[in-house]
C-alpha cells in the first residue's frame, strides 16, 4: 500500500482535500506562518496542495496506467515541516468558506508522515516517554500527586478514595510541572468548599493520549486509553472532569469513539463544573479589570466559551472585557499541537503576539482556563515585560473564596 493511500484519510477527507478553493482566506489567520512566513509550507493552502499531489501521484490515473511516482523527499520534508509547525489551533477552519475541518485533515497528514519516518525525532522520545513511563514528563507516574503536598491538609479526595461520584482527571502538565502545581490545589481547594464528592487516580492515571493522537501517533495511545476508561469506571462515578482543555476534549471526543462505546459517565471541563457551584460559594469581590484568552482546545476544538465567562462574572466587582480576538477567532498561545517540541522560537513568537493583545486591554489580569495556555503566557509576559497577572479561571475562583467563619 502506498504511503499516501487515500484509505489513510476519511472519505470526508478526500473530499475536503478537493473542495479546497484556493482562496486563501485561512493564510491570514495562520499564527505560526504569520511568524514564520518564510515557511510557506506552513499554510493550510500548501499543506492540502502537497496531499493532493503526492495521493495523485501515486494513485491518480497516469499511475494507474503506467506506474505510481514515491514522493520526492525533499517535498515531503518540506511537506512535514509545515504540518508539524501548525498548533493545531483551527482558526483556519473558523474562516473556511467552504468548511472544510483543518485539525482532523492536519492531524491526518502528521499520521501519514508517521508512517514514513518523515517527522521531529523529538517526537520519538515523547512516544517512548507516553508509553513506558504513563506520563509526557518521564518522571515516576507513582509521584503524580506531588502537587498536593503543598497543601495545608491533603483531603480524603487526594488519593484516600476508591470511590467517589466525580473523579478528578488531572493531566501531565498540572502533575509534573511546579508552575501548574496551583492549578489542581486551586480546583481541589473548591470542590472541598462546595462539598463534591471527588477523588483523584494517583498512579492509576496515566496520560490521556492526547499529545500522542496529535502527533500522528494515534496508535501507541491505544492502551493508555482503554487503561484510564477502565480506572474511572472501577470507581463508580457518574462524572468526570477536567483542567487540561485538551485532557477534557480527548475523553470526550476521542475516548468513545476509540473504544467503540460510550463512557458511561459524563465528562466535563473544570469551568462547566465551576458554572454550576460558583454561585453558591462565598467570594470577595475583585475591583479589577480582568481579560480572557481562549484556549484552543477548549474554545474552537470543544465549543466552550460561556462556561469560563460566566464563572469569570460570577465575582463581584469584576470587569470582563475582550481581546481584539476572542471567541472562534481568538489567537492561539502558541503552545499547542506539540509545535513546542519541535520548534521553541516558534512557539514563544506566537504567545508574543497574544501577550501583546492582552496588554493592549488594560486589563490587569490575564485569565485563560488551560495550564498550557498559562505556562506559555506567563512566560511571554515575562520575556516581554508586561505588567499582567497571568492565572487560570479555577485560580481566580479560588484566591477570591472568602475564609470560612469559625462556628
Amino acid at each position: 500500500m502506498s504511503t499516501h493511500d487515500p484509505r489513510f484519510f476519511t472519505f470526508r477527507q478526500l473530499m475536503e482535500l478537493d473542495a479546497c478553493t484556493r482562496c486563501g482566506e485561512c493564510v491570514a489567520w495562520c499564527p505560526t506562518f504569520a511568524e514564520k512566513p518564510e515557511l510557506d509550507a506552513i499554510t493550510p493552502l500548501r499543506k492540502i496542495e502537497a496531499v493532493r499531489r503526492f495521493v495523485y501521484q501515486q494513485n491518480g490515473l497516469w499511475a494507474r496506467l503506467f506506474r505510481s511516482r514515491p514522493p520526492d523527499r525533499a517535498a515531503l520534508q518540506d511537506h512535514s515541516a509545515g504540518t508539524y509547525d501548525c498548533t493545531l489551533c483551527g482558526r483556519c477552519g473558523t474562516v473556511c468558506p467552504v468548511h472544510i475541518d483543518t485539525r482532523h485533515l492536519w492531524i491526518a497528514m502528521r499520521e501519514t508522515m508517521v508512517r514514513q519516518g518523515v517527522y521531529p525525532g523529538s517526537l520519538d522520545h515523547l512516544r517512548e516517554m507516553v508509553t513506558t513511563h504513563y506520563n509526557i514528563s518521564g518522571d515516576p507516574n507513582e509521584n503524580r500527586l506531588i502537587w498536593a503536598e503543598n497543601l495545608p491538609e491533603v483531603p480524603e479526595g487526594v488519593g484516600g478514595k476508591e470511590r467517589a461520584e466525580v473523579v478528578y482527571f488531572v493531566g501531565c502538565v498540572a502533575s509534573f510541572y511546579p508552575r501548574s502545581y496551583s492549578v489542581p490545589q486551586s480546583l481541589v481547594e473548591v470542590m472541598e468548599r462546595a462539598g463534591t464528592d471527588y477523588m483523584t487516580l494517583g498512579g492509576e492515571e496515566w496520560c490521556c493520549g492526547f499529545p500522542l493522537i496529535i502527533a500522528g501517533m494515534g496508535e501507541a495511545a491505544v492502551e493508555s486509553v482503554y487503561h484510564n476508561v477502565e480506572a474511572v469506571r472501577r470507581t463508580g462515578a457518574t462524572r468526570l472532569v477536567a483542567t487540561c482543555p485538551s485532557c477534557y476534549h480527548t475523553w470526550k471526543h476521542d475516548y468513545p469513539r476509540i473504544i467503540g462505546e460510550p463512557l458511561g459517565f459524563e465528562v466535563l471541563h473544570a469551568t462547566e463544573l465551576l458554572e454550576g457551584i460558583v454561585g453558591d460559594l462565598p467570594l470577595k469581590p475583585l475591583e479589577q479589570t480582568v481579560t480572557y484568552h481562549d484556549p484552543c482546545d477548549l474554545g474552537r476544538t470543544s465549543g466552550i466559551y460561556d462556561a469560563p465567562r460566566n464563572v469569570v462574572r460570577a465575582i463581584p466587582g469584576v470587569t470582563l472585557v475582550e481581546m481584539e480576538h476572542h471567541h472562534e477567532y481568538a489567537l492561539c498561545c502558541g503552545g499547542g499541537g506539540d509545535v513546542e517540541m519541535a520548534d521553541k522560537t516558534l512557539t514563544e513568537a506566537v504567545a508574543q503576539r497574544r501577550i501583546v493583545q492582552a496588554r493592549e486591554t488594560g486589563a490587569k489580569v490575564l485569565l485563560s482556563a488551560c495550564q498550557q495556555c498559562e505556562r506559555t503566557l506567563m512566560g511571554a509576559a515575562r520575556r516581554e515585560k508586561v505588567r499582567v497577572r497571568v492565572m487560570d479561571v479555577v485560580e481566580l475562583v479560588a484566591r477570591q473564596m472568602a475564609a470560612e467563619s469559625a462556628d
